[in-house]
């Protein structure tokens, strides 16, 4: 089985998370996008301290598919350096692993 990838990314607002994983879902490029909102970033950005509320996704995917779905999020993101990290799920429920894996998979009618 390939390997099962949790990838974060921050949007700045609902419309903006909302379009991005309803993409990457019918895409079949991730299994299932969590939407967390109101989350308060703090950070350095061209020499300067910056704040703002953000909207986190916490997007399950394959490593397989981690390239195309990184070009989505970049196309659809209307920040220069959109955060994106993948983070290998090295443990977790076999089924829910599976399904991540099932619901990528292209061929996958369902």
């Amino acid at each position: 089985m390939d390997q099962a990838l949790l990838v974060l990314a921050n949007v700045p607002d609902l419309e903006c998370a909302q379009l991005v994983a309803r993409t990457l879902i019918e895409s079949r490029l991730a299994a299932c996008v969590n939407l967390l909102p109101a989350v308060q970033s703090i950070y350095r950005w061209q020499g300067k301290i910056e704040e703002a509320t953000e909207i986190t996704l916490l997007i399950k995917t394959t490593s397989q598919h981690y390239d195309s779905l990184q070009q989505v999020i970049v196309k659809l993101h209307p920040y220069d350096v959109p955060e994106i990290i993948a983070i290998p799920i090295v443990a977790g429920y076999a089924p829910y692993l599976q399904w991540i894996a099932t619901e990528t998979a292209k061929e996958n009618n369902a």
